[in-house]
């Protein structure tokens, strides 16, 4: 999505854990111009990068630098800005980032404000993709990949690209993948809570919905939704119920089906 630069920047978050053991997982962290892929083979650690280290790595990893930008996003940037930037993500920051746009500094003395969470941008729609694949040799994988919220602080990595957050696969287990409010959802690592939810013996189904209760106890208006799947084939999903977020469509393959099919499952 469009960060909040006064000139427009498009960027992506992505994460894929492969086949094997989660030790062998390879992270994608993309950036406005071109996506990386860490891989085992480059890498001897877990690694994050974002904005410019990130394109330096993927050029020298022989990626070819791009603009990810459309005129699609270009014009939501344009009416960003003709909106005097708003919605946006700052606050305590002068000048008054409710009503003008950038640059922005950190006033003399900073104003305490409350706790609670306010997503700017209402709206309670995601474009986060993420998938969960069983191979029949017994293989699962996970990914995601996302735009992130519009209009963005630069540099703001959500949760999709982090490791148990968006994303999270154990071939022993299962795997499972997440949508929804970012700065919230990686606080609980809700993919992973799935998984060792299945561990203990959950079915999908179950291990979604208490990641999703387990998030409800600290943000019950969260907006977010999990996918599970574990080992023999069984898979399920579950959401936050909010006024204007009733229900989760999902799509599921499998050999007994002919083709890709949406379910939906009413949100708790």
């Amino acid at each position: 999505m469009p960060t909040a630069l006064l000139e427009s920047e498009y960027s992506l978050d992505r994460l894929c854990f492969p086949p094997r053991a989660p030790q062998r997982r390879q992270l994608t962290n993309s950036t406005s111009y071109t996506y990386i892929l860490f891989k085992r083979r480059h890498l001897t650690h877990l690694h994050f990068c974002s904005q410019s280290p990130a394109t330096k790595f993927a050029e020298s990893m022989g990626f070819i630098n791009e603009d990810l930008s459309t005129n699609v996003s270009q014009a939501l940037h344009s009416d960003w800005l003709a909106r005097n930037c708003q919605p946006n993500y700052w606050k305590n920051v002068i000048p008054d980032s409710s009503k003008y746009c950038g640059p922005y500094k950190p006033p003399t003395i900073l104003k305490r404000d409350g706790i609670a969470y306010k997503d700017p941008a209402h709206s309670y729609s995601h474009d986060t993709i993420g998938m969960v694949v069983i191979h029949k040799m017994g293989n699962i994988a996970a990914g995601t990949s996302t735009n992130g919220i519009k209009f963005k602080i630069p540099g703001r990595i959500g949760d999709s690209p982090i490791p148990g957050s968006g994303a999270y696969a154990d071939d022993m287990v299962g795997a499972a993948a997440a949508t929804g409010d970012g700065d919230i959802l990686m606080r609980f690592v809700p993919s992973y809570q799935a998984v060792e939810y299945m561990r203990r013996g959950e079915n999908p189904t179950t291990a979604c919905e208490k990641v999703i209760s387990r998030i409800q106890k600290y943000f019950p208006k969260f907006f977010g939704a999990v996918i599970c799947a574990n080992v023999t084939g069984s898979y399920g999903a579950a959401c936050n119920k909010l006024s204007t977020f009733t229900q989760f469509q999902f799509m599921v393959y499998n050999p007994l089906k002919s083709e890709p099919t949406e379910e939906k499952v009413d949100c708790i």
